[in-house]
């Protein structure tokens, strides 16, 4: 079941088109990653679904509803650029950031002080967000993103200015809220983030969606075939059938390599490698999400 849905949304801005026919699906209880290069429309689509911006045309869809001004609720959206006030308190800003969102004094009171404990920033209460550096700022900013217990919750570059400290601590909560039934959008150029967290991506280039799918499914479909071994002797040569790429000895003496298969199969280059050495490892090199995401904005 999706909790959001875009259906061939259009967003133009004078002579440049932002977003042509995108659509996406995003699984409710999912970790979704919006990847693309500077410029390539994610915020623009964002900003729709946020109700920032309209659509020029197309469609969006909440729980299977046209997006309304009452979704605005069970959202929550953390943009890269800091939405604080920088003469506020960090309390009187989340109560009043709370209440907006509708929340009760007392209640948003509690949240707040339960988050502050959470994050280990329990003495900010009163501290101006001025006087705060950026890491704090964004646990501030996070704070008043989830605060309201929201369905979505949109997070554009969440770990900007965080230590890797308060990075573990913000990635624990976000798989935390995922537990307890959040759906997650990421907006990143952090691959490594979209490796560990993300369930599912859709990757969007100038304007337009090129790639859309769960996130284990893309990496199987954009295999080499190429294989990491451990032998005992070097390999200095193999058969037509595949590539030798490279063969390194390992600081116990034996001897990494990759090899590509251009034809046949896992058995027959395994059955090639005991001729001349004894395996030690065998396994096949996928492709990291920084490799796809290269590869294919390179293609468009």
């Amino acid at each position: 079941m999706n909790i959001l849905q875009t259906k061939n949304v259009v967003k133009q801005y004078a002579n440049h088109t932002a977003l042509n026919q995108v659509s996406i699906n995003v699984p409710k209880g999912s970790i979704y990653g919006l990847l693309g290069p500077n410029g390539a429309g994610k915020t623009s689509l964002i900003r729709i679904i946020t109700q920032i911006t309209g659509a020029d045309s197309g469609e969006v869809l909440i729980h299977g509803e046209p997006l309304l001004p009452k979704h605005i609720q069970s959202i929550g959206y953390m943009p890269e650029e800091r939405g604080l006030y920088r003469k506020m308190k960090v309390g009187e800003q989340l109560l009043y950031l709370a209440r907006l969102k509708g929340m009760a004094q007392n209640e948003a009171k509690n949240r707040i002080r339960r988050w502050l404990e959470k994050l280990k920033i329990e003495n900010w209460w009163n501290k101006n967000v001025e006087d705060l550096s950026k890491g704090m700022q964004q646990k501030v900013q996070f704070i008043a993103t989830v605060l309201h217990q929201p369905d979505l919750i949109i997070l554009d570059e969440p770990f900007s200015g965080l230590d890797p400290v308060n990075e573990n601590i913000i990635r624990d909560e976000i798989l935390e809220l995922r537990k307890q039934g959040s759906t997650i959008i990421f907006s990143t150029h952090r691959m490594e983030t979209v490796e560990e967290l993300c369930d599912d991506i859709t990757l969007i280039n100038k304007s337009q969606k090129i790639l859309e799918g769960k996130k284990k499914e893309i990496k199987e479909a954009h295999k080499t075939h190429t294989f990491l071994i451990e032998t005992d002797q070097e390999l200095t040569h193999v058969s037509k059938q595949f590539k030798l790429i490279e063969s390194k000895r390992t600081e116990k003496g034996n001897f990494a390599g990759r090899i590509k298969i251009l034809e046949g199969s896992n058995n027959e280059l395994i059955s090639e490698i005991m001729q001349y050495a004894n395996l030690i490892s065998f396994s096949e090199e996928l492709p990291t999400m920084h490799d796809i995401f290269i590869e294919l904005v390179k293609e468009k």
